[in-house]
């Protein structure tokens, strides 16, 4: 088997850029980036003994991409000094250390298989400008008069200075967001209506309530794309579902994991990367891989709700989706691919007719903004994964149409809610701070590189469950009975029909407090990642850096109905009786290369020479599960439990009709004594 190559020599993943703008050499490094070939994209058949190794060395070239990039934004004043700078200090090792490990996913292939071809041609790298706007030569930052919006945000006390000077492309730490990344909702188009719906159209859904969150599990890891490497993503993902997600958990230990659902029946996880406030926060990863150190800093910000709804599609009836089926949708490199396999999409409550792919939203006053991820709903009905993590799933057409050989499933159709106010971006966000998701380091935080990751640990049993509620045409799931979505409102003051900030509270009496369950040694227990109490990020005694018991989940705010998605499935679903034959993928202890020894440049005393480093791929997790607690069903003592409130409430009329019965008794003796 092959595995097929379709990139040449001259793609550097972003499509029609001039050669000029993408020299090594006549870019300057204030506002640049380094745009490498894609190589996991475009490796689309690898053999199933292969994976785990070519996945391995696929995280080592991303690890390389991360590391020159902050040695090209560490290294302003050189390039400017010496236009070769870039090129023979940077550019040119990067493409030696990535050729030497295209070799080994070709070796490791052809041990199996048929040697890909054209695979050299994927090493070499180009610098090329990001197209942000850096501050002038010689432009104090002290002097926000003077300075472009967005470059110099927060600097009032928050020690930015040499982020700012050094990566040129604004944000906290030198690499983003900058004001052009945003744009006014309200300049946007409403878009097309979703497909007509056939009368075969599935027209059910099923919700899952998960939570936010609140137990605080991340990671830098991802399962999917990754398995077995720490730092996979070299950004920090948010996680609710399956409370057992990071690079080394078997798809046993995703089975046997706790979940945050609502539904103990649902055991799939949810995960996307974080979203944060660049307001000069230093998190607890601050100086951590995945985290500040890459250039993702700022406050984490907790959404303040996630909707997961599974729909039909408008040809058909769908088909039940093969356990541990694994999705991502999106693409985390998009802003150097481009947008071929992008599907971010960004709104504000009230707007969601309108949709943003490659801006960040600025919302009116009173309105939330709003993350919507739309899965792909087309199968292969064999592979619950595939080489590229792509290949396996598909959308359907415009008219709801699955490819060729595809089957429709279940749509999961994810949306966040954050509240978070609009940047002002006059100022570069010093009176309000700028926001942006985690990212690659060279993806600079644009608002198209946004993505999100599904594993389905559904059980069998509920998942036909909810295939069936879908073709029923009916509303099931723990999350179900939501409210109809708000209608968007030109110019909303107030969010429409604005949900309460707060869940209906009980009682204020002592609240019983669930008994925390110790994290693994090197696990992050809850609370903001990275919370060990070192700075390992991630090692540590698991507490969450804070002496205090995990919250338990709260129940999720109820969900607007999603609308119909905008691709559905094929006319005629295969039968349900139909059992597929599902291929499955490697555990992340297959495969037998260590990148940890591989592709680092030394000298003969083992030191590093060209500043590239050595892969941080191999290790342990970066996070291990904190044990969550089940969706709150935790009551006040004074609820249903027999409090001295209750107690008192219930006996005093018994205790007032005794006193009257007392003194009736001694108005007849005097009576009587008379």
């Amino acid at each position: 088997m092959a595995a097929n190559v379709y990139a040449s020599a001259t793609d550097g993943g972003s499509g029609g850029d001039s050669a000029q703008t993408r020299s090594g050499t006549g870019v300057r490094t204030a506002g640049a980036t380094i745009d490498c070939p894609d190589v996991g994209s475009e490796l689309t058949s690898v053999p199933e003994q292969a994976r785990g190794e070519v996945d391995k060395e696929l995280a080592l070239l991303d690890e390389q991409i991360a590391k020159a990039y902050q040695r090209l934004s560490d290294s302003a004043q050189q390039v400017r000094q010496d236009s070769g700078f870039a090129d023979n200090a940077i550019m040119n090792p990067l493409k030696d250390k990535r050729a030497a490990t295209l070799e080994r996913i070709a070796i490791a292939i052809d041990r199996v298989g048929d040697r890909p071809d054209g695979l050299e041609a994927l090493a070499a790298c180009t610098v090329r400008d990001s197209g942000n706007q850096a501050p002038a030569q010689g432009e104090g930052q002290d002097d926000a008069d003077d300075q472009q919006p967005g470059q110099e945000q927060g600097q009032d006390g928050q020690e930015q200075g040499d982020g700012q000077g050094q990566g040129g492309n604004g944000g906290q730490a030198g690499n983003g967001p900058v004001a052009a990344d945003f744009a006014p909702i309200t300049s946007v188009q409403p878009g097309a209506g979703s497909p007509r719906q056939e009368t075969t159209a599935s027209r059910g859904s099923f919700t899952t309530d998960c939570g936010v969150n609140e137990n605080g599990l991340f990671n830098s890891d991802n399962i999917i794309a990754a398995p077995g490497v720490t730092n996979g993503a070299h950004h920090f993902h948010d996680y609710i579902g399956n409370q057992a997600n990071n690079a080394f958990a078997s798809d046993q230990d995703l089975a046997n994991a706790e979940t945050s659902c609502a539904d103990q029946g649902d055991k799939s996880s949810y995960y996307w990367p974080v979203l944060r406030l660049q307001n000069g926060t230093q998190e607890q990863d601050a100086n951590s891989p995945g985290g500040g150190i890459e250039g993702n800093a700022g406050e984490i910000v907790t959404p303040k709700q996630v909707t997961l709804t599974f729909v039909g599609n408008p040809r058909g009836e769908v088909t039940a989706m093969p356990r541990l089926l694994r999705i991502i949708t999106g693409d985390a490199k998009s802003f150097v691919n481009g947008p071929a396999n992008a599907n971010a999409s960004w709104s504000c409550t009230g707007f969601e007719d309108r949709q943003l792919k490659d801006k960040y939203p600025l919302c009116p006053q009173g309105s939330d903004v709003v993350r919507t991820f739309k899965f792909q709903s087309c199968w292969d009905g064999r592979n619950i994964d595939s080489a590229n993590h792509r290949t396996h799933v598909a959308f359907a057409d415009a008219a709801g149409n699955c490819p060729s050989g595809f089957r429709p499933i279940p749509q999961l159709v994810q949306r966040i809610v954050y509240d978070v106010d609009a940047p002002s971006l006059e100022d570069g966000g010093r009176t309000t701070p700028l926001f942006a998701v985690d990212s690659f380091p060279e993806q600079l935080h644009k608002p198209v590189t946004d993505h999100g990751d599904f594993i389905n640990v559904f059980d069998e049993d509920l998942m036909r469950e909810m295939a069936d509620c879908i073709n029923d045409g009916r509303k099931c799931g723990a999350g179900a009975g939501a409210e109809p979505g708000d209608k968007p409102e030109e110019e909303p003051q107030e969010e429409p029909t604005k949900a309460p900030e707060e869940p209906t509270k009980a009682p204020e009496a002592p609240q019983e407090q669930p008994t925390p369950t110790p994290a693994p040694q090197d696990g992050n227990a809850g609370g903001k990642p990275g919370d060990t109490g070192d700075d390992e990020g991630g090692k540590g005694d698991g507490n969450g850096g804070k002496d205090q018991a995990a919250k338990p989940p709260v129940t999720n705010k109820p969900a607007p109905e999603p609308e119909q998605p905008e691709q559905g499935g094929s006319p005629t679903a295969a039968p349900r009786t139909d059992e597929p034959e599902v291929l499955a993928t490697p555990t992340p202890g297959q495969g037998t290369a260590n990148a940890g020894e591989q592709g680092g440049s030394k000298d003969d005393a083992g030191e590093d020479t060209d500043g590239l480093g050595q892969s941080q791929a191999v290790g342990t997790a970066t996070s291990a599960a904190p044990a969550p607690s089940l969706p709150s069903r935790t009551e006040p003592q004074a609820v249903g439990s027999g409090g001295l409130a209750d107690t008192g409430a219930q006996l005093w009329p018994a205790a007032a009709g005794a006193v009257l019965v007392i003194a009736g008794f001694v108005v007849l003796r005097r009576v009587r004594r008379g």
